[in-house]
């Protein structure tokens, strides 16, 4: 079977060829179906570029990114557009839900945008927010409430079209503890029962504790690779403390 993300020697650079800066250099690496990937390290490490460049957001300079098999930058951008639409699932830090629009609305807009019928929404939508404890705050709006609610609505929106792969920016970012482990224990669960696969992006030790795998960046390349393998989410907690201690990053010792 093949991964779902295979990224090949990306390159990200800015600037000019005088006065130029390596944000990437030559990473490659994959992603299997139904793993939990992590990407931690210092502060312009270049963790969100590498993000952005995986997730199509943002071109490589070198290089090339393939999503069960699809290479995103031979795609023209209208088809490109479709394929993030309906193939990969996103989670900011900052939710960035629609202020005028009910959590429900919010969840099924990719749905609505690919025009599934009716009943396939509802299905999906019922499922969803059920697992994710929002089904019955469905009417509100995102003003209306918590943190870690509206990222939990994020994360539904974002696995409604069950996407291929789910990006992941700083998910528990603005999170308190207690937010911040429901959503995580909400992304394994869907990652250990349906399959879900996914990439995150975070400077959270704890956050990270949850996925099955972590890639440390340090100045635009892969530092070091740490698996989680039959630890427990306590030792391998520790564990990339240990590690994030040696790259000299940002360490969150909550547990």
């Amino acid at each position: 079977m093949k991964p779902v993300l295979e990224a090949n020697k990306i390159r990200k650079v800015y600037g000019t060829r005088s006065n130029f800066y390596t944000a990437i250099n030559d990473i490659s690496l994959q992603v299997e179906r139904g793993e939990f990937v992590s990407v931690m390290g210092p502060s312009g490490a270049g963790k969100t570029t590498l993000l952005n460049v995986l997730s199509s957001i943002d071109k490589p300079s070198s290089g090339e990114v393939k999503i069960s098999g699809t290479n995103l930058f031979k795609m023209k951008s209208r088809e490109l557009a479709v394929f993030r639409r309906d193939r990969l699932g996103f989670i900011f830090q900052d939710y960035n839900l629609l202020e005028t629009m009910s959590l429900k609305d919010n969840i099924i807009l990719p749905l609505s945008l690919s025009r599934t019928s009716s009943q396939e929404t509802e299905a999906r939508f019922q499922h969803i927010a059920k697992q994710f404890g929002i089904y019955d705050i469905r009417d509100k709006y995102p003003n209306e409430v918590s943190g870690g609610q509206k990222q939990r609505t994020s994360a539904c929106r974002a696995l409604i079209t069950n996407p291929d792969l789910i990006f992941a920016d700083e998910p528990t970012g603005a999170l308190d503890s207690k937010a911040a482990t429901h959503l995580l224990a909400n992304l394994e669960r869907v990652r250990t029962e349906e399959g879900a696969t996914i990439l995150m992006v975070t400077h959270d030790a704890f956050a990270a504790s949850y996925s099955d795998r972590i890639l440390f960046i340090k100045d635009g390349e892969i530092y070091q690779e740490l698996a989680k393998g039959d630890s427990t989410r306590k030792s391998f907690f520790q564990k990339i403390l240990a590690v994030l201690a040696e790259l000299g990053g940002e360490t969150d010792a909550r547990d």
